[in-house]
């Protein structure tokens, strides 16, 4: 169908992932393609997608080797999943997989396409490891040599140096600082304190480990390898425990963000099924929620005018005024806790009078909302955070909430990026 039609009402059928696994634990020996099969092959299982040729499958991850160019392609071809369906690699950092719904959403929406996949995948554990650049040219110059003189002769020119491997880091290029110290700068901008940090880490805790108790996630999460639950849940945790955890990013004295109420490297796979109304209702299968509205910014952190993990604060001003809607027209918040600080910044930025009318353009703040409706079953302090991952669990969490409630009407969801972006959605009950 042509760009520019009607637009279609985008069904979310279910999602499914891994359990996640803190770096170099469960899954150290796991690499992305290998991870993110394992989430799509279920989803194809469960609902009968053997051999059927999917409209489009999108997916990405934030970490992975220059072989996985074609991740979401290789991927699909090892699920059942007739070989004639593509697949699109995307990458918004933190937001990858939230962002690949929305591009999902929006082809079936125009009606080019009738259902598709929405995925993400991100191995910590399986980072790649770079050698100098000095390296790299020596060893393409032998490669180019014609004669045993000439191949050999670039390595008479290796030094010990040349052996130094550049270990990654979660830095920004721009700024040369992780992700936790530009959130310190957050924190201290809005004035954030450590004991509110570690009560919403605390809570993250206990709301996730009662929603594996209860078995909410029994039909969200496949077991894969030693894991059948998430292993960075601590049903045992509190806050004094958090309390006595030191400082990481800032040990000056004047830190607050700790290793509890920080999200910790995780490996892990998400995936999420996305249709048109008449092919779910042609395979009678019940919906669980609408996918309204998807929404991404970004802000000038570079210059400082702005804290690296804000622009969620942006993305939601600005899908409100998309859908006419205000900040407490939701029953349900999926707000992802990259560290705890930032759902908090955000909530002082949207109750700030002066912060809504100069950085947001509203003649009014856009207020609070109710702490308890915010990540009800845990959030990524708990639960982990695959970059790429995340997106597309906090999607499925929110379907699953509405479904389940015959009281609630939408949800809320927004991600926090890498390089100052975010992705945020909308999903309305059925």
């Amino acid at each position: 169908m042509l760009i520019g039609n009607a637009t279609r009402r985008v069904a979310i059928i279910a999602g499914v992932r891994t359990p996640f696994a803190r770096a170099n634990t469960a899954y150290a020996d796991v690499n992305v393609q290998e991870l993110l099969t394992a989430a799509l092959r279920p989803l194809v299982e469960r609902f009968g997608l053997k051999g059927e040729r999917l409209g489009d499958v999108i997916a990405g991850a934030v970490i992975k080797y220059p072989a996985d160019y074609n991740l979401a392609r290789e991927a699909l071809l090892s699920t059942g999943l007739d070989p004639h369906t593509p697949g699109l690699d995307v990458q918004r950092a933190c937001g990858t997989s939230l962002e690949a719904a929305v591009l999902v959403a929006n082809k079936i929406a125009l009606g080019q396409i009738d259902v598709g996949i929405a995925a993400g995948v991100d191995v910590a554990s399986d980072p790649p490891i770079l050698y100098p650049k000095s390296f790299q040219r020596l060893l393409l110059r032998s490669a180019r040599g014609r004669s045993l003189g000439q191949r050999l002769g670039p390595w008479l020119r290796l030094r010990p140096r040349d052996f130094k491997p550049q270990l990654p880091a979660v830095v920004e290029p721009r700024t040369g600082l992780s992700m936790g110290q530009s959130c310190e700068l957050m924190v201290k901008r809005w004035h954030i304190g450590r004991e509110e940090q570690d009560r919403l880490a605390y809570e993250s805790h206990v709301k996730a480990a009662a929603a594996w108790r209860e078995g909410f996630y029994q039909d969200l999460v496949v077991p894969y390898g030693s894991l059948s639950t998430d292993n960075n849940v601590r049903a045992d945790t509190s806050p004094e425990k958090l309390a006595k955890l030191k400082p990481v990013f800032d040990t000056s004295g004047a830190g607050s963000l700790t290793a509890g109420n920080s999200t910790p490297l995780t490996d892990g796979a998400s995936a999420l099924l996305l249709a048109s109304e008449d092919w779910a209702i042609a395979r009678q299968l019940p919906v669980q929620a609408y996918l309204r509205a998807g929404k991404s910014w970004a802000v000038d952190f570079a210059s400082g005018k702005e804290g690296l993990l804000m622009a969620p604060a942006y993305a939601v001003s600005a899908i409100l005024a998309d859908t006419g809607l205000s900040l407490q027209d939701f029953d349900y918040y999926e707000i992802h806790e990259a560290f705890a600080a930032v759902p908090l910044c955000l909530f002082k930025a949207w109750q700030s009078a002066e912060y809504c009318r100069e950085r947001l353009g509203r003649d009014a703040p856009l207020g609070a909302i109710d702490p308890a409706r915010l990540n009800v079953k845990g959030g990524s302090v708990a639960i982990g955070h695959p970059f790429a991952a995340t997106g597309a669990r906090i999607l499925a969490v929110l379907a699953k909430l509405l479904a389940g409630d015959t009281r609630a009407r939408r949800g809320l969801a927004s991600a926090c990026t890498a390089g100052g972006m975010a992705v945020t959605a909308i999903l309305e009950r059925p």
